[in-house]
C-alpha cells in the first residue's frame, strides 16, 4: 500500500501561483511513477501531469504545458506541483496518483494509488 497526503491547496487569484505538495509513505516512493489529476465540479477527473520514477521524464496537459512544473524529491518522499499563471477554469479539486508505470499521459483506471485531494479555488 502506498498512502499519499497532497497540501498546498487554498484560494488564489487569476493569475496567481501556488505550489501543491503530496506526502507518500508505505511503499518505497522511487518505485512509482507518480502523477496529478484534477477533477471540476460535474466533471471527470482529467491527467494534469505525470513524473517518472527517477523524475528525468515528465509529461503534461497540453492545457497547463508551459504554466505548470511536477517535480519530485524521492529522498524525501514528496512530489511537487508548481502551478503558475492559474485561470479560474482551474478550480478543482487537485489529486495526486502513483502507479507502477509512467506514461506521457495517465487514465484514472490506470492508477494504482490515490490521494483524498486537495481544492484549489481562483477566484476571477
Amino acid at each position: 500500500q502506498v498512502q499519499l497526503v497532497e497540501s498546498g491547496g487554498g484560494l488564489v487569484q487569476a493569475g496567481g501561483s501556488l505550489r501543491l505538495s503530496c506526502a507518500a509513505s508505505g511503499r518505497t516512493f522511487s518505485n512509482y511513477a507518480m502523477g496529478w489529476f484534477r477533477q471540476a465540479p460535474g466533471k471527470e477527473r482529467e491527467f494534469v501531469a505525470a513524473i517518472s520514477r527517477s523524475g528525468g521524464s515528465t509529461s503534461y496537459a497540453d492545457s497547463v504545458k508551459g504554466r505548470f512544473t511536477i517535480s519530485r524529491v524521492n529522498v524525501r518522499n514528496t512530489l511537487y506541483l508548481q502551478m503558475n499563471r492559474l485561470k479560474p477554469e482551474e478550480t478543482a479539486v487537485y489529486y495526486c496518483a502513483a502507479s507502477p508505470v509512467y506514461g506521457t499521459t495517465w487514465l484514472p483506471g490506470e492508477v494504482d494509488y490515490w490521494g483524498k485531494g486537495t481544492l484549489v479555488t481562483v477566484s476571477s
